[in-house]
């Protein structure tokens, strides 16, 4: 979290203490207060019919379970299916400790537990799989690309950059024009 993020941390906190005519913040309002921080309230009033319930719970699951089993990926601290913004569950990860510098096995790890949940619908659903991963692909996308484009991390195009952070229009698309022309170059 950023500073402003720490201070609407622990003023979502203190007005949920404030709520329960508390006099103290206690660890279930900072552990609310991220939830609202990173996901947004709680939407109460959206309608999830009980199917959607159900393929939401193994959409989860299947993020909690490959992180929990992949050795370079942070565990799942939280798991859940209460709709909040616009996401109808979500898993948070909470590292074991600090670090600055993630190896690329760190990010296949993380990128293998970003799909989790896609694999597990497309295995419930028989494989097909619903709009529910779009911000995973999209996170994924992002992470696949930095690791190519900025982090020199693709195992066949070797320790280099491709384009610079100013040429990136938030898209990337013209780094990934010219690194898929380049790979189609090198066959």
């Amino acid at each position: 979290f950023s500073g402003a993020d720490l201070a609407n941390l622990v003023n979502e906190a203190a007005i949920l203490a404030a709520r329960k005519n508390k006099k103290k913040i206690s660890m279930n309002e900072f552990n609310e207060a991220v939830d609202r921080v990173i996901a947004g309230p709680e939407r109460k009033s959206r309608v999830i019919t009980p199917r959607e319930k159900e393929i939401i719970a193994y959409h989860e699951a299947g993020h909690a379970l490959v992180g929990h089993l992949l050795p370079n990926a942070d565990p799942p601290y939280k798991v859940s299916i209460v709709s909040r913004g616009m996401a109808g569950g979500f898993t948070r990860y909470l590292p074991e400790e600090d670090r600055h510098l993630m190896s690329r096995s760190n990010f296949k790890d993380m990128l293998a537990a970003s799909l989790g949940g896609l694999v597990a619908e497309e295995l419930i659903l028989g494989g097909e799989a619903t709009t529910g991963p779009s911000d995973d692909l999209n996170k994924a996308t992002n992470i696949a690309r930095n690791m190519v484009t900025q982090w020199g991390m693709s195992e066949r195009l070797g320790p280099r950059t491709f384009g610079n952070k100013q040429e990136l229009d938030g898209t990337g698309s013209d780094v990934c024009f010219r690194f898929f022309n380049f790979a189609k170059s090198c066959g």
